[in-house]
């Protein structure tokens, strides 16, 4: 039987748990995961695609059936080189269904291939974007809960902010 194989681009700029969720609920659905992270010229991250890599890996627990990897270019491109036509993507809100639906079909239509598959994020994380978490951090705000520990620790790092008890 063939394994099915689906991609989950993202910035994860940070990490959050929400997108934890994801890749532990992608997995109950496909053979394995690769988590891709998405280097965007047009933006200014916090943490180099290598950290970003470094902090899903070590989150994941380093699971054979999770893949992190990087990559700078059109998604249909990335997917086109990894043989891997399905992606999967989190929804938290409205919002986000608007964005990926017509993200999803802008991708089907430069590559007919390309399928996207939607999980809801759980009720638990609806309200987490790493947005939120970058601008709680940032001012010294407690993010246990919203992130995984080892992305909690190198936001104080990277920050210079207290560690909260």
């Amino acid at each position: 039987m063939p394994r099915r194989t689906a991609i989950y681009p993202g910035s994860f700029d940070p990490l959050t748990n929400g997108h934890l969720a994801i890749i532990q609920r992608g997995l109950k659905v496909f053979d394995r995961l690769i988590v891709a992270v998405a280097n965007n010229p047009q933006k200014s991250p916090l943490f180099t695609a290598e950290e970003r890599k470094a902090l899903i890996s070590e989150a994941v627990g380093n699971d054979p059936r999770v893949e992190v990897d990087s990559f700078n270019a059109l998604l249909v491109d990335y997917v086109r080189t990894k043989g891997v036509y399905t992606v999967i993507r989190g929804l938290r809100a409205v919002s986000d269904f608007e964005y990926e639906f017509q993200l999803a079909n802008m991708n089907r239509k430069l590559l007919p291939e390309f399928e996207a598959v939607f999980v809801m994020t759980g009720e638990d994380y609806f309200f987490v974007s790493a947005q939120l978490v970058r601008e709680v951090a940032t001012f010294g705000g407690d993010v246990t809960g919203l992130v995984p520990p080892n992305v909690a620790q190198e936001l104080r790092r990277k920050l210079g902010t207290p560690a909260h008890r």
